[in-house]
């Protein structure tokens, strides 16, 4: 039996037909996938039979979303963030299509889906490190010297999977170690500690959109913008500070899922090139910035942390007053999606 079967949605960017799940059949078949794709609309996806699932291309992100539909990225894998928006599960697993089911050391298949949705429905502990990992795992506890006023732990909002094979690299990396290859599996899952950002990696993700799903924006990339291949940079990032904030976990660790394909160094320098410069004056405004204690919701935050972008980094280029106001707008989508739901009648 899946778990949680009935509240997960997977969402999968893709420009190019989906033979990747035959891998993943197992474990996919049971849930349900939200397929956006990406680049030009004319062109047909196929989908291997037995899975459910809906597909959307450009053209129907901008007759669902109107003009709104001017905050979704286009020739980026930022234009997942589309099916976030019209998800209407609780949680969501994302995941490149060049991504394939790893084995364990013992040989056996991991079924991602599933350790996502474990690490998403127990604790996470940000404000006090537990030198023995995952204190909910089996055959694990808190150490000697943990307080017992901490070890309720908090709701986990955002899970980060791993990959073997073809480590997420940025291009000067890739340069220079063309032939390293991840192999190493660590078998742990840690809470990142709070005040502490970490690099999101999109292509093997999960989080629970009740508790974070506004603030889970791939940002304005791709296409006609100077910011690209930072789309989930800048939404881990952003997603943990408000994290820290609302006093939810992250986690990083177990899921691992194999990376079939090195993308082209080359390409991604051009690609990265603003990124590497900007992302070492943007990396100190997240670590320092404050959001007022009136925020209490993901999205109040997260318009804040529109204004504090505008406000603050314009002065590095002017793409960060576009990426502010794509953030306004996709918080107005979001709410025209994803309406409050009504408070429960007194008895």
């Amino acid at each position: 039996m899946a778990l949680m079967k009935d509240e997960v949605d997977i969402v999968i960017p893709t420009i190019r037909t989906l033979d990747f799940l035959e891998s993943w059949r197992p474990f996919f078949q049971p849930y349900h996938l939200i397929i956006v794709q990406d680049g030009d609309p004319s062109k047909t996806i196929k989908v291997p039979e037995g899975f459910d699932y809906d597909l959307y291309n450009r053209d129907d992100i901008n007759r669902i979303l109107g003009p709104k539909a001017s905050c979704i990225s286009y020739k980026e894998s930022a234009c997942r963030c589309f099916g976030f928006l019209i998800s209407k599960k609780k949680y969501i697993f994302t995941i490149d299509d060049d991504c394939f089911v790893a084995k364990d050391p013992s040989g056996k298949e991991i079924n991602a889906v599933e350790q996502h949705v474990r690490n998403l429905i127990t604790p996470s502990t940000p404000f006090f490190f537990n030198t023995l990992y995952d204190p909910y795992r089996e055959g694990a506890d808190f150490v000697r010297g943990y307080p017992f006023s901490m070890r309720s732990g908090v709701p986990t909002a955002v899970s980060h999977g791993l990959w073997l094979n073809i480590p997420d690299y940025d291009a000067p990396t890739q340069l220079v170690k063309p032939r390293e290859r991840s192999t190493r599996y660590v078998d742990a899952v840690i809470t990142i500690p709070k005040g502490t950002l970490y690099p999101m990696c999109g292509m093997n993700l999960a989080f629970d959109r009740e508790l974070i799903g506004p603030a889970m924006y791939f940002g304005l990339l791709g296409d006609g913008q100077p910011f690209k291949r930072y789309d989930d940079m800048l939404a881990g990032w952003l997603s943990k500070v408000v994290c820290d904030h609302l006093g939810l976990g992250v986690k990083t660790g177990l899921p691992y899922l194999w990376h079939s394909k090195a993308s082209d160094p080359f390409v991604n320098l051009k690609k990265e090139f603003n990124g590497l410069f900007w992302q070492e004056e943007l990396i100190p405004f997240f670590q320092s910035v404050v959001l007022p204690k009136e925020c209490t919701t993901a999205q109040q935050c997260y318009l804040e942390l529109a204004k504090l972008v505008k406000e603050n980094l314009a002065s590095i280029d002017p793409y960060f007053i576009r990426l502010a106001d794509a953030m306004v707008t996709w918080i107005e989508a979001w709410d025209e999606f994803n309406p409050p739901k009504p408070a429960a009648a007194a008895s």
